[in-house]
């Protein structure tokens, strides 16, 4: 089979310079090929690049291949399918159940937003606006959606072939290994997606593949080290014990998908370390609590821990009083609450949910304790609130910023510059004939900062050289040794 043209090409499109709006593209053999298709997450401005047109007609894009579930990887999708796209997305099983939550809510909140928007237009005369995407286009997003195992060779175009392989990120996330075949070898790239850290619970470590020409590599804390795990959860503990001190609550804003998840279950494993059963615990989002649920259709994908404890019909560690509150009333009725609760809600960036409702109440008292652990993308009201702010603006009034603000970094998703390197490493000398050279690296899904960071690190402790990718970047993978 020979290959026509100049070869496969890819050119860098979102999430470059940049942590969201993961978006890649690759063009082989007349075909157009996109490696996620996500949303642009931050304050408004940024947002509102969400429906500025593709760099490419979305009735010409002949497959998607998906790393994960999370918006900024696949919040587009139904905005694609709604501008002409017909083709295959090609993604992990449990990402396709997560995906029809994730998108539904995205949906959700879209409409919500656009009601009252319009309204606010309406009354001064404007022009209606119309919403990114709606639960129908979900809908069909869905039907386009061909899931599979990890470890599974799957044709996405002819001469192209894509393997996922663990990325020990949140369920279903996946290292994407692609390989294309140009004249008589195979051109091989490895897209890393968001790589979990090492020794997680929950999740399987990240997975590398054997080998590869070029890899595309998240960034998102490639210039930094996570504080130990163990000592973050020392610091949770600490807060939580602070917290009974003072009389407060305690408010933690957390991605429905991964981060709450973990949150529940070290609470259970250290319930009686941290002395928590004088709280009252919420999962106050309906969408981890039917995220949780799908972690639990996944067992198979469990680490070795939570895997004995799933068989032991446990689920995850006890957690007695664990209250799961699925409707607004009962939400509403820890409001009433002025001390003694742990919330655990959405949204993990403070920028919609029912976490805003708890925050207007309580981010005025001094004896809160906020507490963040999960990235915070610029721009965003939970970056505000790290940064020290003295007031956020929430649903239109302003609130003066009295409460505690934490942030245990040690509880990420996302691996550090160490984990990183674990990552990268095996595939450093890997060539087929044996030989020693490193594939061509090119960094994406990082602040300028973090990826420059990460690419000086690359070359002081592995010698290869880095790129720090930016959008509109185009390079050709023909011009690389073949594996």
């Amino acid at each position: 089979m020979s290959d026509d043209g100049g070869g496969p090409e890819i050119e860098f499109y979102g999430a470059a310079g940049q942590v969201t709006g993961s978006c890649h593209i690759l063009r082989y053999r007349g075909r157009t090929v996109l490696l996620d298709c996500g949303l642009i997450q931050g304050g408004h401005d940024q947002e509102l690049r969400n429906t500025d047109p593709f760099p490419f007609q979305a009735s010409e894009v002949d497959a998607v291949v998906l790393s994960h579930a999370h918006l900024d990887h696949a919040g587009r999708l139904p905005l694609l399918v709604k501008r002409g796209f017909t083709g295959t997305i090609h993604t992990h099983n449990a990402t396709r159940a997560l995906m029809r939550l994730l998108l539904n809510d995205a949906a959700d909140i879209e409409m919500s937003v656009i009601r009252r928007e319009n309204r606010r237009r309406a009354d001064q005369g404007k022009a209606l606006l119309s919403p990114l995407y709606i639960r129908d286009d979900v809908d069909d997003t869905l039907d386009l959606t061909q899931p599979h195992a990890y470890d599974q060779s799957v044709t996405v175009v002819p001469g192209m072939t894509v393997r996922f392989h663990d990325a020990g990120h949140i369920m279903g996330s996946a290292v994407v290994e692609v390989r294309m075949r140009h004249g008589d070898r195979d051109l091989v790239l490895v897209f890393s997606g968001d790589l979990g850290q090492y020794g997680s619970p929950i999740l399987r470590d990240p997975v590398t593949p054997p080998a590869a020409d070029v890899v595309l590599m998240e960034t998102t804390y490639g210039d930094r080290r996570h504080r130990d795990r163990q000592a973050s959860l020392v610091e949770f503990g600490e807060v939580l014990a602070h917290a009974h001190r003072v009389g407060g609550n305690v408010l933690i804003p957390a991605f429905a998908v991964g981060r709450s998840q973990e949150i529940l279950y070290q609470l259970g494993k250290y319930y009686d370390e941290w002395d928590v059963g004088r709280w009252q615990v919420f999962l106050d989002s309906p969408l981890a609590i039917e995220a949780s649920e799908v972690y639990w259709d996944f067992e198979h994908l469990f680490d070795t821990e939570a895997a004995h404890l799933f068989r032991e019909g446990a689920m995850m560690p006890r957690l007695p009083n664990l209250h799961l509150t699925r409707t607004a009333d009962e939400s509403k009725v820890i409001g009433r609450l002025k001390r003694g609760a742990i919330i655990i809600a959405g949204s993990g960036m403070c920028n919609g949910g029912r976490i805003l409702h708890h925050l207007r109440r309580e981010v005025g008292r001094k004896e809160t304790q906020v507490v963040f652990t999960g990235y915070q993308p610029p721009g965003t009201l939970g970056r505000r609130i790290i940064d020290g702010v003295e007031t956020v603006r929430i649903h239109g009034d302003n609130y003066p910023v009295r409460a505690e603000v934490h942030t245990i970094g040690g509880l990420s998703a996302h691996g550090d510059q160490h984990d990183l390197i674990r990552w990268l490493e095996p595939m450093l000398g890997t060539g087929a004939d044996g030989g020693a050279e490193a594939p061509r690296l090119y960094l994406v899904h990082g602040d300028p900062d973090a990826a420059a960071g990460f690419a000086a690190h690359v070359q002081a402790a592995c010698g290869i050289s880095a790129l720090v990718a930016a959008p509109g970047d185009r390079m050709r993978l023909a011009d690389l040794s073949p594996r």
